[in-house]
């Protein structure tokens, strides 16, 4: 095992949780050979140096206390190869309230202020459908009667 890879893939490890996929990217980039660094990655998972679940809680209260709805933080955990057996039980047991998640984003980006027209309305539905609510969510949190 390469001992220059595995001191990198711990340093990094060190300072935050990160997916397989992304510790394996970030070694790459360094021009370490790839089969090493798989190696290495092994070597980690089997001493529990890395963890896609820890990664996943990690990630997952980060967003949610950031005001990010469960779609966005869904496509994130993708995008840095976590799967979906993975973070699934993850969220039952956070047990957020999204409807919740989505009013409190809401408030905190717009305040009490009335929506002026049509054009500031479809303003506000695009923020939060960035964020990552669905569109449910979205409009009880434009329309707290809906």
């Amino acid at each position: 095992m390469n001992k220059e890879i595995l001191h990198s893939a711990i340093g990094l490890l060190s300072r935050r949780e990160h997916s397989e996929k992304e510790l394996l990217q970030k070694l790459t980039v360094r021009s370490f050979d790839r089969d090493d660094v798989k190696v290495v990655i092994a070597f980690l998972i089997e001493n529990n140096y890395l963890s896609n679940i820890r990664y996943a809680e990690s990630m997952i209260r980060n967003k949610v206390s950031r005001g990010y709805g469960w779609q966005r933080i869904r496509q994130d955990l993708a995008q840095k190869g976590v799967h979906k057996d993975i973070y699934q039980p993850v969220l039952t047991e956070l047990g957020v309230d999204w409807y919740e998640q989505a009013q409190q984003a809401y408030e905190k980006r717009f305040g009490g202020t009335s929506i002026a027209d049509q054009k500031d309305k479809a303003k506000r539905l695009r923020f939060l459908q960035y964020r990552g609510f669905s569109i449910d969510e979205c409009m009880a949190a434009l329309n707290p009667e809906y």
